[in-house]
């Protein structure tokens, strides 16, 4: 069985589709199957992990695949076709064995507002009672398909309908977080959001109406992996005196505010229940500084990275050797954690 992650933050900039492609690379570096899921319409992931940095080059893509993507998968439930949803052939990363990506297409973001009147009326109107359950059809059978033992979404930086169904049929989600005043306010802000939104999918799940649909709504599963504290500037190895007082104030209110709410709504790991003094967050990432241009252009993850990549020579080199090196380790360790933690 596979397990779906959700990288999940409403505000924007923390490195979430870095982070996503990084973490999914390395999955696949430890001999797992990969699908990653670009649920965020304004497609950074498929740019990323296909290399493609115009949009002539995404349209291009786009014509020439025209139904390789999270919306046309989706379209049978949303616009009424007379079929059922099938599995995609997603695309593979030529470079990374095992890592696949479902390409993301800006329509999406057309099916929003009918997803979200689906969710608060499906209960009661016959002919909306496919909507909340496709997503989760749609992502176990690309999962069956591509015989995935994870699945990743990346999904965009907003409270919408979208977000509430993807986060809520996964198996997991991460916070990804940047250390400033507005990350503060996003984990306070998510204290209260996240346990209406598992509410709601129980009572979703309660509905004779969704059970019986095509695209059964699933019993809710979710649960809170942790946060990720990335893009600071380190001093000596650790982060400088201003980012290091916003990382503490992110981690004390995920402690003592959002855990605890969390814990209350069932959001959380038997691991985590059973252990007090846990740290929720998986790991702290610096900035990747000059490394993550070039990986943009590489297509490639900085923690694997080649000497011909970076370009440099001499001492120059030596010094982004190491901290490509110091970074595999960080991601590594991350991935591994993360496996563990999912068994």
């Amino acid at each position: 069985m596979h397990k779906t992650i959700s990288f999940f933050n409403h505000k924007g900039g923390v490195s979430k589709t870095t982070t996503t492609f990084h973490l999914g690379w390395m999955l696949a570096e430890k001999g797992k199957r990969v699908v990653m899921i670009d649920a965020d319409p304004q497609c950074n992931l498929t740019g990323l992990a296909l290399g493609y940095g115009e949009h002539n080059d995404l349209d291009k893509f786009y014509k020439e695949h025209p139904t390789q993507n999270i919306h046309s998968g989706l379209a049978p439930a949303f616009e009424s076709q007379p079929r059922l949803i099938e599995p995609i052939e997603c695309i593979q990363i030529s470079q990374r064995e095992g890592l696949m990506l479902l390409p993301g297409h800006v329509n999406l973001s057309e099916y929003e507002i009918t997803l979200g009147i689906a969710q608060e009326l499906s209960g009661t109107i016959q002919a909306l009672k496919n909507l909340p359950g496709a997503f989760n059809y749609f992502i176990s059978k690309i999962a069956e398909k591509h015989k995935a033992d994870y699945v990743i979404v990346d999904m965009n930086p907003s409270l919408g309908a979208i977000n509430q169904n993807f986060l809520m049929v996964s198996d997991y989600f991460i916070i990804p977080t940047a250390p400033d005043y507005f990350n503060v306010m996003a984990i306070d802000s998510l204290t209260k959001i996240l346990p209406k939104w598992a509410e709601w999918a129980k009572k979703a799940y309660s509905f004779e109406i969704l059970k019986n649909a095509d695209y059964p709504f699933p019993e809710p599963k979710l649960k809170f992996l942790g946060i990720i504290i990335q893009k600071f500037r380190p001093r000596k190895g650790k982060a400088t005196e201003g980012f290091q007082s916003w990382i503490d104030q992110i981690n004390d209110r995920v402690n003592k505010n959002l855990f605890p709410i969390l814990q209350k709504h069932n959001l959380v790991l038997n691991d985590y229940n059973n252990d007090s003094k846990n740290s929720y967050c998986l790991t702290e990432i610096p900035d990747f500084n000059t490394l993550i241009a070039t990986s943009q252009d590489n297509q490639t993850p900085v923690f694997a990275l080649t000497g011909e990549m970076i370009g440099h020579v001499g001492t120059v080199l030596e010094q982004e050797k190491k901290k490509r090196d110091e970074f595999k380790k960080i991601f590594s360790d991350l991935t591994d954690k993360i496996i563990s933690l999912t068994i």
